[in-house]
This record gives structure tokens, C-alpha cells and sequence, in this order.
């Protein structure tokens, strides 16, 4: 970034006082909560592969986040209050890594689990010591292997109460996909997969998850070659109804394991070069039948589009949402600077009548948390919005997923952060950790 002064300015603190009107005066039906402050000199508070940066049950909702000192921060609030408990734990992370982001999960049983600091390096995993804590026990393993190599931590919950965790074993253009399950009457974990979607050497899987209201486990991810984002490619397809044990295609033809790029289902071909994005979003209509979100440059265009994939009817379709003007280059290793989010994704509804909401942020909207809105898929149209009128610098969206699952209500996660592209880090001071609500 060009302008530090400008930087300083935006990132300075803001009064508390100035933070009362600004709550008391938000947009109609959005309110918002402070829970603390975040570290702000790059994005991995605010990376959207976090799985995620907050969470709920039927009752109480968490958060996590590292503070200005790097340490592991929690808040917990009961649903349907602004009041935040807050507890700063003993554990620390490199922050200034913006891939080495927190993780967590609450269980069925109310336990909450958090997972942080990974980037090619060991598992840190700690677990509540009892149902509704903030306080941690110490760090423990899951299995035991292939956790010396940990990247992309990520919780999923599904419906029978276990969880799912999924990481990457591995580098960067030559790294594997694990797969671990809780059983939370036993309280351990166990081994689903060691190597679900295999580079063979070549390539890694870069993976985005979705578990619908039915259980099934929609998976789908680009090919990278190597570790210049650049060499990204394609998107690929699978799905497993049996708790990730076994995977199949579209066509509910079975998958022999481990997935490769030659026996992959494509749900579209995407060229290397044309600035497509890794780790983005999926979702699925109330059908099962899978959404995915994403960016990228259509061939002979010079402006990367933000792009809707989904499977209905029997085939997959491609929906360029035309609206930027801005051209960009995506290109080189680490954690980029890059105008616009990689978005989320949320379903409501199913088949031809659902409604899709496409979360992102985009420096042509002044970086603020910005809203796509199509009414029903059927439809040509959509509609913009923005959610709040502050620019976000970096931020890229995080949201409540099990709370959207439950209620389709929208609980995001908001802290104003910077990026110093290449892997870069910002001398700028620590910014509010807000929590965003908003109902369709």
C-alpha cells in the first residue's frame, strides 16, 4: 500500500462515544455489537477461509480473533443480547502470517473447539474444559499423524452432531486433503480420510465446504500447480451423503479414492492466467443441489467478475455477475493485496425459486461490506447493497453459518484490517472486532 498516512488515519481508534452514535444510527433492520480489539496489520483475522470467526447454537454464540499482542482472544454473548464476555487465553499465534488464522466450532454437547497458527507447520488444536467456557485446556493432538504439515483448519457440524475437521497436509502446489470426525458422546477423533484429494506430486487442491440441512457434504475446489496463485485452474466437484466416508459426482456415480485431476467431475474449466481465486464459498438450496461462488476473467474480458456456479436441472451453469469496471492482475506467492473479497455465499429457498445473497467486498464500493441480492434465480437481475457504510481496508466476509442453517439470519463478522501484499505486514494499531446482524 502507496499512502501510510492515509493508512494511520483510517486505522486510528475511534471514541467510545463516537461508537455509541454510530451503533444508535445504523442502517434500518442492521444492528451491531463490539465485542473487542483485533489485530489489524494484515488479514488473518479477517481471511475468508476462516471456518469459521464466529459461531452459534440454539443459545450462545462465539468468536475468536488475536489481539494487538497476538494471543488467542474469545468472546461469547447469549443470542438475542449485545453484552460480550470476553477471555484473552495463554495461547499465541505468528501473526504475522496472515494464513495462520483461528478456527472453531462449537459440539453438539456445547464444548467449544478452536484450532489456530497453521501454515505448513503443527497441528495447535485445544478444546473448552467445560460446555459454555472460554477457558481452554491444554493443546492436544486429534489422531496422532499427518499433523506436522498443518494448513486451512476448518470445523464443519452436521446435523447427527459430529463434527468434520479438514486441513491440508502439505505445501502449497503439492499438499493433500485430511479429513478428521468427532464423535462427540466419545469425545475423540478418528481418521476419515488421509489423502481424500491427491496433487500426486503436481498440484494441491485448494477446497471450499458446504453441509446442507440433509447432512450431505458438498466439496468443490481449484487445481493449483504451483505456489504462484496464478497457476490456479478449474473447478471440481464432490459429494458425500454417508458423513464423508464415501464420494460421489452429480450423476451419484461413486468416486474411487483418492480423488485426482483426471477423475475429477468439473462443474466448469477455467484456464490458468485469468486471475482465478482459491478457498471462496459453497452453499447449498433447501434441494441439495450445490452453489458455489467465486472470481475470475472469462476469456477475452480484462475485468475479473465475480461468478455464481450451481448444479440444477441435471447440468452445471455459469453466471458472470457483471457489475465491476476495475481491472486487476492476480499473480506471485503469500497472502495478496487484491481490491476485492473473496465472497460467501448464502441459499435461501431451492430450485429456480431461491434466493442467493453474495457477501464481498470491492474497492469500487469503498471497500465497505457490500450485499448481492437476487431475489430468485430465476431471475436476470440482482441488486446491491451495502451493509454498513465504513471501509474495511482488506477485510474479506466471515459469517455465522449455523445461525443462517437455523434461523436465515445473517451474523457477520466485521474488524477493519490491512494487507501488505506478498505476505506483508502493516504498522498500523488494532481496530474494533464488531459483529454485524441482518435478516432478508
Amino acid at each position: 500500500m502507496k499512502n501510510i498516512a492515509l493508512q494511520r488515519t483510517q486505522f486510528s481508534r475511534i471514541p467510545l462515544y463516537i461508537w455509541w452514535f454510530f451503533l444508535l444510527t445504523s442502517c434500518a433492520g442492521i444492528q451491531q455489537s463490539v465485542v473487542g480489539e483485533g489485530w489489524a496489520g494484515n488479514t488473518i483475522n479477517t481471511a475468508v477461509f476462516r471456518k469459521n470467526a464466529l459461531v452459534s447454537d440454539a443459545d450462545f454464540q462465539y468468536t475468536a480473533y488475536y489481539n494487538q499482542e497476538g494471543f488467542v482472544a474469545l468472546g461469547k454473548r447469549r443470542l438475542g443480547t449485545d453484552l460480550w464476555e470476553t477471555q484473552v487465553t495463554n495461547y499465541k499465534g505468528n501473526i504475522r502470517d496472515a494464513h495462520n488464522v483461528i478456527a472453531i466450532m462449537v459440539d453438539a454437547h456445547g464444548y467449544l473447539h478452536v484450532a489456530w497458527d497453521h501454515h505448513n507447520t503443527r497441528l495447535r488444536y485445544a478444546r473448552s474444559i467445560t460446555p459454555g467456557s472460554l477457558a481452554l485446556s491444554s493443546e492436544q493432538p486429534m489422531i496422532g499423524l499427518n499433523e506436522g504439515q498443518v494448513s486451512y483448519p476448518e470445523f464443519y457440524a452436521l446435523p447427527n452432531g459430529s463434527l468434520l475437521f479438514l486441513y491440508r497436509d502439505g505445501g502449497s502446489g503439492n499438499g493433500n486433503l485430511v479429513i478428521n470426525k468427532y464423535n462427540p458422546e466419545t469425545e475423540r477423533w478418528c481418521r476419515i480420510h488421509n489423502n481424500l484429494i491427491d496433487g500426486e506430486g503436481k498440484r494441491n487442491a485448494y477446497w471450499q465446504a458446504y453441509v446442507d440441512n440433509k447432512g450431505a457434504i458438498h466439496l468443490s475446489w481449484v487445481w493449483r500447480e504451483t505456489p504462484d496463485v496464478g497457476s490456479n485452474h478449474d473447478m471440481a466437484y464432490a459429494c458425500s451423503t454417508d458423513g464423508g466416508v464415501t464420494w460421489m459426482r452429480t450423476t451419484g456415480t461413486p468416486y474411487t479414492l483418492p480423488i485426482t485431476a483426471e477423475n475429477a467431475e468439473y462443474a466448469t474449466h477455467i484456464a490458468m492466467q485469468h486471475e482465478l481465486i482459491n478457498q471462496t464459498a459453497m452453499a447449498a438450496d433447501e434441494d441439495g443441489n450445490p452453489f458455489i461462488a467465486s472470481y475470475w476473467r472469462s476469456p477475452g474480458a480484462l475485468v475479473p467478475q465475480y461468478k455464481l456456479i450451481y448444479h440444477i436441472h441435471g447440468q452445471w451453469q455459469v453466471r458472470s455477475l457483471d457489475f465491476r469496471k476495475t481491472a486487476f492482475s492476480l499473480r506471485g506467492g503469500g497472502t495478496k493485496e487484491i481490491p476485492i473479497a473473496r465472497p460467501q455465499l448464502m441459499v435461501k429457498g431451492k430450485g429456480e425459486d431461491a434466493a442467493v445473497y453474495l457477501l464481498f467486498r470491492d474497492n469500487e464500493r469503498r471497500n465497505r461490506p457490500s450485499l448481492l441480492r437476487i431475489d430468485k434465480l430465476k431471475d436476470k437481475g440482482f441488486k446491491l447493497m451495502d451493509l454498513d457504510k465504513t471501509s474495511l481496508a482488506s477485510w474479506e466476509p466471515n459469517y455465522d453459518t449455523e445461525l443462517w442453517r437455523r434461523n436465515h439470519i445473517l451474523h457477520v463478522f466485521i474488524q477493519t484490517t490491512a494487507q501488505k501484499d506478498g505476505e506483508g505486514v502493516l504498522d498500523v494499531p488494532s481496530t474494533p472486532v464488531r459483529i454485524l446482524q441482518w435478516k432478508p
